[in-house]
């Protein structure tokens, strides 16, 4: 309710955090510094004197009003104790300030809870943060995310500051700022507000719904008061199940007809909503057209900042091809040239979008989002290896089509900017399992080999050949097919096919050494037809010249390693005999 709520009406809702939501990153509340600083005020003052430090830590006001200077209070404890604002600082340190150790322990650092309150905000979703809590996480939120809020801490600022509907995010620190001697901490003053406070609550909870937080309403009279002056219902309040449980906030919850929303923190209460809200998100966007979609593609590939936005649009497209894949039909009754072309298309089609994507990604990268590149070619693998129980021959490897289309286009793209790194993780990392997905795991290099995916007699049947044969089919239609992600990239046929017959060559390499006798050998395909070898004595392919020559011009090449180091100079004139039982005259 409180998501669509806030969707649907981004701006109109506020937040109230209070102290749980700042325990929970191992902040401690108002009332509990102040409690630690009479404890260490009690031991300096009256080291010998144990009943005094045991009336210290059970009642720290009455110790105060036995032993301290005027009413206790933050301001008086900090005055008492580090009297200098460099001592203060210092003081202040341990309980705000995370270590170098309690930061790599998230401790003292913003929680998931502040950093989802802080993308709704970036969202437009909320504007308006009360807070009873002094530390700074959420404003540390804020800035992460790229928002600057502007911030009241004290009741006199609130006559300068820009309207609440004009500011992009307002953080009210009602209680004031750690570094800030007018902080509010003891129940006496928690018992009454300034006059600026008062109306500016009472502005909020009139014009905004309000969710509720870490929040008990067991102290904060004045702001009980302030809740209770208010009669405006015209949005609802909601109220972590966890913090509502006392008296005075149910009291408060049925007098404004609150509603309580069950959780078990801040952390997955905030963070339920925001997915919610991204659910809905999704939900109400029309699909990005592919050309859209590669726009924000190139927006977010050089920017640090947009590598989560970078990683979801992949991904999300990805997981939506997962799903067409899904719903494919893996039985025929019968099977025809026509069908298979059909078959094919549809996956190809499904298949359009998210190559589109790779192939973009992989030709503007520089190698930061490999790992991205390869989890989608992994993610295409799952969808296409899902166990099922029953399939016509052939169709449950067909599922695979979609990851071979892309695995394909990424080794062009990768082979034509001398990303041969990234080809050998296409080939090697992802894996899969054949047989409807019960039988053994097998590397993307054999699972998806198109020789094994694209039967000859099948690629042959299909009508758009007008009755042609193809001596190495599965590589024909690939090259055929592929050419459409690299109109613009690769203006010129000749050098396209310089790139797909320079990435047939590899992936043949990794075959071979992948194969371990039992898989398939390295591919056939047009790059070793009859026209592709030297015409001088050494009868050597062209594209092993190519590969060579690459070799030569590269600073870091790692074919070396991978196919033997020393050796490689015989492994690829080993390869040269295994290409040469390929060759076919048309």
């Amino acid at each position: 309710m409180l998501a669509t709520s806030m969707h649907a009406q981004p701006g109109v809702y506020g937040v109230l955090l209070g102290s749980g939501v700042s325990t929970g990153a191992g902040v401690p509340t108002g009332w509990g510094v102040v409690k630690e600083l009479v404890r260490r005020a009690a031991t300096a003052a009256t080291p010998e004197d144990p009943e005094a430090l045991r009336l210290a830590q059970d009642d720290p006001e009455a110790w105060w009003d036995k032993h301290g200077d005027g009413e206790l209070g933050y301001a008086s404890l900090l005055e008492s104790l580090a009297p200098l604002p460099a001592a203060r600082q210092g003081l202040l340190a341990d309980f705000f300030e995370p270590t170098d150790e309690e930061r790599e322990e998230g401790i003292k650092v913003p929680s998931k809870a502040h950093h989802a309150v802080a993308q709704l905000v970036k969202r437009g979703l909320v504007r308006v943060i009360l807070t009873t809590n002094f530390d700074r996480l959420m404003e540390q939120a804020l800035e992460a995310a790229g928002v600057s809020p502007q911030v009241i801490a004290r009741p006199e600022a609130v006559n300068g500051m820009a309207p609440l509907v004009h500011a992009d995010a307002t953080v009210v620190k009602l209680h004031g700022d750690y570094k800030d001697l007018g902080t509010r901490n003891t129940p006496e003053e928690l018992s009454d507000y300034p006059a600026e406070w008062t109306t500016l609550l009472r502005q909020v909870f009139d014009e905004y719904g309000l969710l509720i937080s870490g929040w008990s309403a067991d102290w904060d009279t004045a702001l009980v008061a302030a809740l209770d002056a208010t009669p405006n219902r015209r949005y609802p309040l909601y109220w972590d199940s966890r913090s509502s449980k006392g008296d005075t906030a149910q009291r408060i919850l049925a007098n404004r007809r609150g509603l309580v929303i069950q959780s078990a923190g801040a952390d997955e209460l905030f963070g339920d909503l925001l997915g919610s809200i991204e659910a809905l998100d999704r939900l109400s966007q029309p699909p990005l057209t592919t050309a859209m979609a590669v726009a924000r593609l190139k927006r977010y590939l050089p920017d640090p900042v947009r590598r989560i936005d970078l990683h979801d649009l992949i991904m999300d497209t990805a997981n939506d091809l997962a799903a067409s894949i899904a719903e494919q039909p893996v039985t025929e009754t019968s099977l025809d040239g026509e069908k298979i072309q059909r078959i094919y298309e549809r996956y190809l089609k499904a298949a359009t979008p998210l190559t589109h994507l790779l192939v973009t990604g992989v030709w503007h990268d520089d190698g930061t989002n490999d790992r991205l590149w390869v989890d989608a070619l992994q993610r295409l693998i799952d969808a296409g290896t899902a166990p099922i129980s029953s399939a016509t021959t052939g169709l449950d490897s067909a599922r695979l089509w979609p990851a071979l289309f892309a695995a394909t286009a990424m080794g062009v793209a990768a082979v034509r900017r001398d990303r041969e790194r990234l080809i050998i993780r296409l080939g090697t990392e992802p894996a899969g399992r054949t047989s409807m997905g019960t039988g053994e795991p097998m590397n993307a290099s054999q699972l998806l080999h198109p020789n094994r995916l694209l039967a000859d007699d099948w690629v042959n049947a299909m009508p758009r050949w007008n009755g042609g044969r193809w001596l190495y089919p599965a590589s024909h239609v690939l090259k055929a097919d592929i050419r459409r992600f690299f109109e613009d990239l690769i203006p010129l046929d000749a050098d396209y096919r310089t790139a797909i017959h320079g990435y047939e060559y590899r992936l043949g390499l990794i075959q071979e050494q992948r194969q371990d006798g039992r898989g398939y050998r390295a591919l056939s395909g047009e790059y070793v037809g009859e026209n592709q070898w030297s015409w001088d004595e050494r009868d050597v392919p062209l594209v092993e010249l190519a590969f060579r020559a690459a070799a030569d011009r590269s600073r870091d090449w790692p074919w070396a390693d991978f196919l033997g180091g020393s050796s490689l100079d015989q492994v690829l004139i080993d390869h040269r005999e295994v290409l040469k039982h390929y060759k076919r005259y048309g």
